[in-house]
């Protein structure tokens, strides 16, 4: 069956729930912290997302019409470069449902991802990534993403955080 990517219109019902069910499963996989999201998020997520403007989201669809299956998600927000003084997009969420991995679902939403960019005159693309989840890896490293240095001598980016 043919996969299409779709934007997201987070006002549109089946849209909202497509998007919540496919992140909620990304959640509960252990590469996504294996909690699922809790009813809050899920109520308020969509409505959110609407609300920022440099934020957008694809769904992979599997099937036609009203037939069609959710079957991948990719969440962006667009952030800037001071160094390029242009923006960026952050792929802040990609996820496949299991039973479609390796079918390259994952590589059609980067490039939806990367193709909006383009159109926005972002610089780069950004993502974080586990060292543990290889597959994932593996994919973005096809894709052309690398490890992000700016002097291979001073060492690669490390991504953090401190919870609010």
């Amino acid at each position: 069956m043919p996969i299409s990517i779709l934007p997201v219109d987070y006002s549109h019902p089946a849209q909202r729930a497509a998007l919540v069910m496919l992140l909620d499963a990304y959640a509960l996989d252990p590469m996504g912290g294996g909690k699922g999201l809790t009813q809050d998020v899920k109520d308020r997520l969509c409505d959110d997302l609407a609300q920022r403007p440099l934020a957008f989201s694809f769904i992979a669809w599997k099937g036609a019409d009203a037939q069609a299956q959710a079957v991948g998600l990719v969440n962006c927000l667009e952030g800037y470069s001071t160094f390029k003084a242009l923006p960026l997009m952050n792929i802040h969420d990609i996820a496949v449902l299991p039973a479609h991995r390796g079918a390259g679902v994952g590589q059609a939403l980067l490039a939806a991802a990367e193709q909006l960019a383009r159109q926005r005159g972002c610089c780069k693309l950004t993502l974080e990534v586990l060292t543990g989840n290889l597959h994932a890896l593996s994919s973005y490293v096809r894709f052309g993403f690398a490890p992000y240095a700016l002097d291979p001598a001073a060492g690669q980016a490390s991504f953090m955080q401190k919870w609010l």
